[in-house]
């Protein structure tokens, strides 16, 4: 089975810097594509980011696309969301997923298509 750890979030001020890890412990090399997904109070929760299996496939949402960057480093089973210039809007809470049905090259942004879920981690960004 494999489950994911996440951490790196905290409270920052308003165009700080944050980077957020997700570690899959148990059976990794399961593991295709990885994503981050956020739920502000009160909204759906929404994609952020996802990167594919193989290098050089990633796929973000258009308000954070120019300030965040995910990356994974398998040898660490360990995916990576940098995120800079944070805003107020950004305040959420951020989930890891991973899945094991998106083959090498495909980033997927829906929900449905993830297997394994985080417990999440908080950001705060105040103004």
């Amino acid at each position: 089975q494999v489950s994911l750890v996440e951490s790196g979030g905290g409270i920052v001020q308003a165009g700080g810097s944050l980077r957020l890890s997700c570690e899959v412990r148990g059976r990794a090399f399961s593991i295709f594509a990885m994503g981050w997904f956020r739920q502000a109070p009160g909204k759906e929760r929404e994609f952020v980011a996802g990167i594919a299996r193989s290098p050089g496939y990633f796929d973000y949402t258009d308000s954070v696309k120019d300030r965040c960057t995910i990356s994974r480093d398998d040898a660490k089973n360990t995916a990576y969301l940098q995120m800079n210039s944070l805003k107020p809007e950004d305040t959420a809470i951020y989930y890891c997923a991973a899945t094991t049905r998106s083959g090498l090259f495909h980033v997927p942004s829906s929900e449905e298509h993830f297997d394994f879920w985080g417990q999440g981690t908080p950001v705060t960004v105040s103004s």
